[in-house]
């Protein structure tokens, strides 16, 4: 029998993770809800800013579990609902088609994703990346 191997990032990780999220999105000027899964999607650090608005702190979390699911940007998603064939999708309640969610690799393999909600989808992608960047887990 064989076994496939899922790269785990360690607790201490996630959490350098987040504070560079943080400071990203600072950076940038805007308060954020901060989601950190594992390659399953399941959560493994979370932060909500006080002042981040409390609907973030979901849609930070469905980020965080489409870009885990599928390996891919949640801004990706917005050209693929145009087709037929994956339209259907779109009603998947935790699918997430807006920027800022943003697939982990270590290793080059897929280990979870992030998500930022707070800003714009364009300021939560890119602090998502520019924090996923600093740790070398970007491809």
């Amino acid at each position: 029998m064989n076994a496939i191997t899922q790269p785990t990032l360690s607790l201490e990780a996630a959490h350098e993770l987040l504070g560079r999220a943080r400071s990203a999105c600072a950076q940038r000027g805007f308060a954020a809800t901060i989601a950190i899964t594992d390659a399953g999607g399941h959560l493994r650090a979370f932060e909500r800013a006080d002042a981040a608005p409390f609907l973030t702190a979901e849609v930070a979390m469905d980020k965080a579990w489409t870009a885990a699911s599928f390996g891919m940007s949640t801004h990706q998603w917005n050209a693929y609902m145009s087709e037929p064939t994956v339209a259907p999708l779109a009603q998947h309640p935790r699918l997430m088609a807006v920027g800022g969610g943003v697939p982990i690799l270590l290793d080059g393999k897929l280990a979870g994703g992030i998500g930022v909600s707070g800003g714009t989808s364009a300021q939560d992608h890119e602090a998502a990346e520019e924090a996923l960047r600093a740790l070398g887990l970007l491809a």
